[in-house]
């Protein structure tokens, strides 16, 4: 069978599009990306801040903390310190709740004795 010429167009033009697509598909992740923080609000949130660091008459040492500051940010909070503290919570409340389960057991075993 002979392929026609229109066929192989076909061919080519769903390959040239797939190419096309696949180049430009990073552009539209961007943009879709771009759309994401617009709605969300994100976008406003953080050009309100950079006016407000640029309107600053004293400009901050640390500008990221101000941005930090200024977004609501807890400061003077040491992550790792709450983490383990987290961490040792969790293991002392699931110790908890098998000593509670065990003492169930416990329970109702000598009251079915009775």
């Amino acid at each position: 069978l002979a392929r026609s010429p229109s066929v192989s167009r076909l061919a080519m033009a769903a390959i040239a599009n797939a190419a096309v697509s696949s180049l430009t598909s990073p552009d539209a992740k961007k943009e879709e990306f771009r759309k994401y923080l617009e709605r969300s609000g994100v976008i406003d949130a953080l050009t309100k801040v950079l006016v407000g660091l640029y309107e600053e008459p004293e400009k901050p040492s640390n500008a990221i903390e101000f941005i930090k500051m200024t977004l609501g940010a807890p400061t003077g909070v040491d992550v790792d310190q709450l983490k383990a503290e987290n961490e040792t919570l969790r293991a002392e409340a699931a110790r908890l709740r098998e000593k509670v389960g065990a003492l169930e057991e416990k329970l109702g075993g000598a009251a079915a004795e009775e």
